[in-house]
């Protein structure tokens, strides 16, 4: 059985489109207890249809990190 560090390296090398898909799988996955107050999942969501619908609007890791000094 692989430990959750082997698994989160494994998952690291999935293109971006995939992490994000088991992302959400993984919060949804959740029991609702845990869903914040001030609706991030929903925003998280929200954000992720829009980038579905229209791709070009998101941005690699790269770009991130490069817009965020890193």
């Amino acid at each position: 059985m692989q430990t959750l560090s082997q698994i989160e390296d494994h998952a690291m090398t999935l293109p971006d489109e995939q992490r994000a898909k088991l992302a959400l799988h993984l919060l949804e996955s959740l029991p609702s207890v845990l869903h914040e107050e001030d609706e991030g999942l929903a925003e998280a969501m929200r954000r992720d249809a829009e980038l579905e619908a229209d791709p070009s609007s998101g941005m690699t890791m790269e770009q991130f990190k490069k817009a965020v000094g890193r």
